[in-house]
């Protein structure tokens, strides 16, 4: 697996290459005047390889985990520690709802224009219908940091924890804030 090991500041000097959902995502960025950093890499579209993008980054990757329920009706994107086990049953617990499943590639690209491994809340930029709640594990928030791929899991981003949140609330995506159990600790 290939990664970049150098570790860029902004969007890419050059676009060429680079897919329409990702140029968005760094005009939207721009417009908000959002400094991050940037690593470019092979698909890396697994926590095992996102780890190793870590490196790189200087900061941990969160899981984010595009879910809805039975109906598919409603939809969810999740956003937690990267290393914490996910356990649905906490969560639907938590929101009121029962049975969330993950949502399947079809509602992930018509909600928001993207594929599997590469979804973050950089995406909420597309749910312009807003069908998509924004949910965060507070564990998530003791971190300065936030990271998640630009529509497509060949580079990830690094922003501060506040510029995540206004960004995400500048595509009108307010936060629910959950407290998931760490299923480890149970054992």
């Amino acid at each position: 697996m290939y990664i970049d090991p150098i570790r860029y500041s902004g969007r890419p000097a050059d676009g060429t290459g680079r897919i329409p959902q990702e140029l968005a995502i760094y005009d939207r960025l721009d417009q908000l005047s959002i400094p991050f950093d940037r690593v470019d890499h092979e698909h890396a579209d697994t926590m095992e390889i996102c780890q190793e993008v870590e490196k790189v980054l200087g900061g941990q990757i969160c899981k984010n985990l595009f879910l809805c329920n039975r109906q598919q009706t409603q939809f969810y994107l999740l956003m937690m520690p990267g290393d914490k086990p996910f356990k649905t049953k906490y969560l639907s617990a938590q929101l009121g709802c029962a049975r969330l499943s993950f949502a399947d590639e079809g509602h992930m690209g018509e909600c928001l224009e993207t594929t599997p491994g590469s979804v973050s809340a950089l995406e909420l930029l597309f749910d312009r219908a807003g069908r998509v709640q924004l949910v965060i594990d507070r564990d998530l928030m003791d971190d300065a940091f936030i990271s998640g791929h630009p529509g497509i899991s060949t580079s990830t981003l690094r922003l501060r924890r506040e510029d995540l949140l206004r960004y995400a609330a500048s595509t009108g995506h307010e936060p629910v804030y959950v407290d998931l159990p760490d299923p480890r600790e149970e054992e």
